[in-house]
């Protein structure tokens, strides 16, 4: 810890002049919350001051606080994006919604699961409670930086109704999108509704199409997002089960969400599965 502290001092110090009571505060807490956390001290010279403010004072948990640490590091967040991730909740919904993915997935493309999220908010949309599919389409192309901060930095934009042609037939997908970290291509197909079993179908149809006509020989297999409005777990699992495609089934969300009914679910589920003392 102590070269972590260095290093941010070394960093930060040309700006210092001065310390104010709540200023020794923070550096305090700043020591305090690090100085025995071995595996996250090289991390904490990576970020600007700022960053550390918001992360110290709005994370509950050690474990919080290195999640947002090390996404903030990938990700390349700016203050206003770390502020964003924090009022939607992401740590809560990333420990208590993990990804629903296929079996093949899982299996073979484990790297995957880093970059994939359960469910997306898109509240900087500002659609209305009830909205068609081309409108969903048509406000994540407006506001696309938004919607790619969202998805992750190392995703890059590859188009819209993006043409495939099979036989003597033309198809198009809603959104194809590339990752540059896991090199394949990842195709979105937008439902206003609540999941259903045979949208799967038709995402592998157009995943199937990718690869054998679209996917370039240095990339790896494409992988599939369901971005629903709704859907239930029980049915995503059944349906994913004996699933052989590369998919995720995931939920768009246009409102924040409760964060502090989410606080509590995640108080409740880190009780059920604290390790029991010895002898109890």
């Amino acid at each position: 810890m102590v070269d972590g502290l260095a290093q941010f001092k070394a960093r930060t110090e040309p700006g210092l002049r001065g310390f104010t009571r709540r200023n020794l505060f923070r550096v305090k807490q700043f020591y305090e919350a690090y100085r025995e956390e071995s595996t996250v001290s090289p991390l904490v010279a990576q970020l600007p001051w700022s960053h550390h403010l918001i992360i110290l004072g709005q994370s509950k948990r050690p474990e919080e606080r290195e999640f947002y640490l090390r996404l903030a590091i990938r990700e390349r967040w700016s203050k206003r994006e770390l502020e964003r991730q924090f009022k939607t909740a992401l740590f809560e919904r990333t420990v208590l919604s993990p990804p629903k993915v296929s079996p093949l997935v899982a299996q073979m493309y484990p790297d995957a699961l880093s970059v994939f999220r359960d469910a997306y908010n898109v509240e900087f949309l500002g659609l209305p409670s009830v909205h068609a599919e081309v409108d969903l389409h048509r406000g994540l192309l407006d506001k696309l930086k938004d919607f790619l901060i969202e998805l992750g930095r190392d995703f890059c934009f590859v188009g819209s109704e993006y043409p495939l042609q099979v036989g003597d037939r033309d198809f198009a997908l809603d959104l194809l999108f590339f990752h540059r970290g896991l090199k394949r291509s990842r195709c979105h197909r937008l439902k206003v509704g609540r999941f259903e079993p045979e949208y799967l179908g038709k995402l592998n149809f157009y995943l199937e199409a990718l690869d054998r006509d679209v996917r370039k020989a240095h990339e790896q297999p494409a992988i599939g997002v369901l971005l629903c409005a709704s859907k239930n777990d029980e049915v995503v699992e059944f349906a994913l089960s004996r699933s052989l495609s590369p998919a995720l089934i995931a939920e768009y969300q246009t409102q924040l969400p409760d964060k502090k009914l989410l606080q509590a679910k995640l108080h409740e589920f880190y009780l059920q599965n604290a390790p029991e003392e010895p002898g109890v």
